[in-house]
This record gives structure tokens, sequence and C-alpha cells, in this order.
């Protein structure tokens, strides 16, 4: 395997979830979203897909099927082979697509962090009323304010952030009735952060004088540095089981 390979299979490889997550709340999620027997589960900017496999796989019955879409050939490909590992590989395919294009409905749509590739938080809802089956449930996974940020914290994470409250009320006002709403404790995104960083802290350790170490180090820790010191306990993320 070349370095480069090495290093693109590190930067994920800490992780079992790319948001702040915990299982226990992930169980509360998916409890909350009722997977039932010959659900039709589709997951928009999947990434791997651990929650959708899981989804799938809370079908006691096998009758439950998913479609995991994503730009990210790395990470569809690990997606795949955990679907293989768990013998879900006939129940769960994965698509190279760009979640603006999906156009099929389904039973249950999950969106988790990927409401900017749906045009924002306000586009996403929109359209991913179009994608939800009457009588099922969208799980929407986005950003929010918990605390007025800094133009620093504003410049880092992006423009169209709303507070909790407003987040809740757009998604009302647009006709979603919230059936559950959860946020991402302290300790989910301190997780989140370090693992997202620790494929690539062991990959330094392991090779402290590759040519890429330098600039590695650098963007690892100008990203611990803004967590710590500019968007800890002032950003948040919301989970918001959705009906229509």
């Amino acid at each position: 395997m070349s370095t480069v390979d090495d290093l693109t299979s590190a930067r994920y490889a800490g992780m079992r979830w790319n948001t702040p997550l915990s299982q226990t709340h992930a169980d509360l999620l998916l409890q909350r979203l009722g997977i039932t027997a010959g659900v039709r589960v589709v997951d928009l900017g999947c990434g791997w897909g651990e929650l959708l496999l899981q989804a799938v796989s809370a079908d006691a019955t096998g009758s439950a099927t998913g479609t995991g879409v994503d730009t990210d050939d790395a990470a569809l490909a690990r997606g795949r082979t955990l679907a293989a590992d768990r013998a879900l590989d006939q129940q769960v395919t994965f698509l190279k697509q760009e979640a603006s294009a999906w156009r099929e409905p389904a039973d249950r749509v999950l969106c988790i962090g990927a409401s900017h590739a749906l045009g924002g938080t306000s586009a996403a809802l929109e359209s991913l009323a179009t994608l939800v089956r009457p009588g099922g449930r969208l799980l929407f996974g986005d950003g929010f304010w918990e605390r007025p940020p800094t133009t620093e914290a504003t410049e880092i994470i992006g423009p169209g952030i709303m507070p909790f409250p407003d987040l809740i009320e757009h998604a009302r006002s647009l006709g979603w009735r919230v059936l559950h709403m959860s946020v991402a404790d302290q300790r989910e995104w301190d997780d989140f952060e370090s693992t997202w960083l620790a494929g690539r802290q062991a990959w330094l350790l392991r090779r402290p004088e590759d040519p890429q170490a330098a600039g590695l180090r650098d963007e690892l820790d100008v990203r611990l540095r803004e967590y710590v010191s500019v968007y800890r306990g002032v950003f948040g993320f919301a989970y918001l089981v959705l009906g229509r």
C-alpha cells in the first residue's frame, strides 16, 4: 500500500460515525424511526452508512432494505465491506451519486450532516418532503448555534446556521411534525472530534519523518485549536425525527 493510500484509509479509521453520536443515542433514534418489516430506507450523504446498516438490521424479519447515496469512493467501499461482513449486502446497496440528484421516495429517509449537499437547511427540509412516502419519517441531523457565535466561529462553520428554537420552528413552518428531538451532548462531541483526528494522529506517530507529516501535523493542530478554542459548546448538532 502506498503512503497516500495509507493516509487516505487513516482519515476515518478511528470513527464509527462521521457525526457526534453514541451508540445509545443511535439506538434511541432508530427506535423513534420505527423501522418495521419491509420498509425502504434511503440515506442521503451516507458516508459508510453505519446508521443505515443498523436501521436495516433493526427489522428482525430481514425484509427491510436500504440504499446509501454518497460521492466519496473510499467511504462507499467501506460501507460495502461492512454490509458484506454483516451479511447485509443483499439488503443494502451503496451508490455513488449526488444526494441532490436522488428522486426515489422511501419509507424512512436519513439525512445527517448533509443538508449542505441539498442547498442548506431550508432547501433540504423542503426537498426531503418529496422523498418521504406518506406516513413515513425523516431523520434529519443538522447543526445549530448553542450560543451566539463569534466571527471566527461563523467563518469556520459557515453561514445559514440557526439557533435550536429557530431550527425547530422552521421545520414546523415547512409542514413537518416534530416526532422526536435530541441533541449531541458534550461527550459525543468530544469523542467525534477526537476520533476525527485519531486515525491520522496514529499515522503521524508511525511516520514522523514522512514528507507529508509536517503539513498534516499543522492541519490537525489547527482543527484541534479551532474546536477547543472557538466552537466547542457553541456549535451544536440536532437530531430530528420528522413526519408529515
